[in-house]
Parts: C-alpha cells; sequence; structure tokens
C-alpha cells in the first residue's frame, strides 16, 4: 500500500490508495508499507532507485543496512511495534533520501509514523522536505523508545516492590510465577528497545556524514546532535534497566529457593519430631507374649503419653534452639 504525502500551504496532505502509475511528482514523502512489486516499479521510475525488498532490509551487516547508491541514502533500522501489546516486536524499516525526498519500506506499524502524520497533517511549513520529514520521524522515534523504557522501569520497580516490602505476599507459587513472568516480558522489552537504540544511533551517524549530495543546515545539525545524545542517554538507560532486571530476576529466585528451604526444613523438622514416637509405637505394636506392659490396665495410657513426650521434647528443642 503506497501513502503519499504533498505539501500544502500549512500541511502536509496524505493521499491513500494512490495508483501506482498516477504518482504526484511534488510528493515529498512516500511511505511504502507491505509494497506490491507493481509499487516498487512505480516509485522507482518516479524517484530513480531501487527500492530494497524484505529479504535486503532483514540484513545484519552494516553495508548491507547503510550505504549510498546513485546519489541516495539507504538507511535500514530496527523499530519498536505493539510495544503496548502482550507480544512486542521489531521490524526493519528503511529510509531512502535522494533529492530531498524521503521514501520509507516497512512492512509493519511503528506508531511513530501514525504521529508524525497527524502532526504534520495539522500544521507543516510549506516548503516541508523529505530531510526535514526524516528529522521527524527519528524524533518521534527515539521519544517512543524512551515512553517504552519509563513505563517498562516502572513496572521493574513495581515487582522490586513486591519482591522486597516487609509486608509482600509470601508462599505463594501463582504469586510467584507472575512476578517471575512480568520479570522476563520486561527483559525481553528491554533488549529490544535497545536493539532498536543502537541501530538508530549508527543510521544518525551515518545520515550526518558530508556527502556531495547532501548539505544539512545549521539547525538540521544541531537537531541531529541533540538526537544523538538523546539515543546515547536513553542506550546507558536501557543497559541499567537492563542490569536491574538482573538483578530482581536473581533476588527472585533467591526468594523462591528460601521458600523452597523453608519447606524441606519443616518436613525434616516434623520427621525428626515424628521419630521417637514412632519407635515407641513400634516397640509397643510387637505383640510379643511376655511383654510386661501388656496385661496392664494403665499400659495403652502411658505408652500414648510416652509417645507425646517424645514428640514435644523435640519440638520444644528446636524452638530453643531458634531453627523453627
Amino acid at each position: 500500500m503506497l501513502s503519499v504525502f504533498v505539501p500544502t500551504a500549512s500541511a502536509l496532505q496524505k493521499l491513500d490508495n494512490v495508483e501506482a502509475d498516477a504518482l504526484p511528482p511534488n510528493a515529498i514523502w512516500i511511505d511504502m508499507k507491505s509494497p506490491s512489486p507493481g509499487e516498487d516499479k512505480a516509485v522507482e521510475k518516479l524517484v530513480g532507485i531501487e527500492i530494497p525488498t524484505r529479504e535486503d532490509m532483514q540484513e545484519i551487516e552494516i553495508s548491507s543496512r547503510l550505504y549510498v547508491e546513485n546519489g541516495a541514502r539507504y538507511m535500514t533500522a530496527t523499530l519498536m511495534c505493539a510495544a503496548d501489546s502482550q507480544a512486542p516486536r521489531t521490524t526493519p524499516v528503511t529510509f531512502i533520501l535522494t533529492d530531498h525526498r524521503l521514501v520509507t519500506v516497512r512492512y509493519d506499524e511503528p506508531r511513530p509514523f501514525a504521529l508524525v502524520a497527524a502532526k504534520l497533517a495539522r500544521s507543516c511549513s510549506p516548503n516541508m522536505t523529505g530531510d526535514e520529514l526524516l528529522l521527524e520521524l527519528l524524533d518521534a522515534v527515539i521519544d517512543r523508545c524512551a515512553d517504552i523504557l519509563e513505563r517498562a522501569g516502572a513496572d521493574v520497580d513495581s515487582v522490586s516492590s513486591q519482591i522486597f516490602e516487609p509486608s509482600a505476599e509470601r508462599g505463594h507459587a501463582r504469586t510467584y510465577s507472575q512476578i517471575l513472568l512480568t520479570i522476563g516480558k520486561k527483559g525481553d522489552l528491554t533488549s529490544k528497545v535497545r536493539e532498536s537504540l543502537v541501530s538508530i544511533g549508527r543510521l544518525i551517524s551515518f545520515v550526518t556524514v558530508e556527502t556531495d549530495n547532501v548539505r544539512w543546515s545549521k539547525e538540521q545539525k544541531a537537531q541531529f546532535k541533540t538526537l544523538q545524545r538523546d539515543v546515547s542517554s536513553l542506550t546507558d538507560h536501557a543497559s541499567y534497566l537492563s542490569n536491574k532486571i538482573t538483578f530482581v530476576l536473581d533476588a527472585m529466585l533467591g526468594v523462591v529457593n528460601l521458600e523452597q528451604n523453608n519447606i524441606i526444613k519443616l518436613f525434616s523438622v516434623m520427621a525428626v519430631v515424628l521419630m521417637p514416637p514412632t519407635l515407641i509405637a513400634s516397640a509397643y505394636g510387637m505383640n510379643f507374649k511376655m511383654m510386661p506392659e501388656l496385661e496392664w490396665a494403665f499400659g495403652y495410657p502411658m505408652a500414648l503419653g510416652m509417645m507425646l513426650v517424645a514428640a514435644v521434647l523435640p519440638y520444644m528443642f528446636f524452638k530453643w534452639k531458634r531453627w523453627l
């Protein structure tokens, strides 16, 4: 599907479902979502560049993600998708900058694209170019990563409170399972955000290199430097959050081990407490004919009393030693 954006007097007009053979020549942003072969050829004819395939976009080596070809800059970054859902994922997105026109190729729905389109549809400079659009998109992507990390950090703090608070509920397997599941999800989300930030940082470093094709203005250079600082700080924060998640996970596993040890200790103490009464019951359960207490009227109460005393004494000893 093609979405074409053309500048007007005060906004950026979006043209959806444009025919492949009727692309407006004044378009400054061509957004290609899951493009068909016909749409690829139409954009290639209009812009004069080759559109990378999905397989090309999924390459991980830098030379296949960031390069210049026929005067156009090809930049592929990994962006977050569905971060608010139960199954967050990443997707490669290619930005192609040529002749102050921006072409984006994607196969998913990163939220920054919709946010930028809605923002520029309300207000936009009539002299908007693809270079400025790229800056807007990168700024929105970085803001989105920051929001995801903020929520992930708040969730990790909440989990940490459940583990370390004195009033925290203990000994419930369901609670522990939920905590471990939350920690695992936040760790996976944080690693995906960090992967996205690293790819964006490389893209910004690549796009700011001066070439004969693109000359950035002083204001744009300042914006790129700001974006680089934001990416660097967010990458550090993602690393810190990953370390914190690892610490919380180790703490949770330690709590689980302590609970298991307490349960095993309880069974061990019960076994020791019941051992003397079992020995007495075994002795009086042999039913030998010449047992002195066999014909005694108080033999049964005496045996019960001996078993009770034999059980209470070890228990009191353990309490005195503070082993319970």
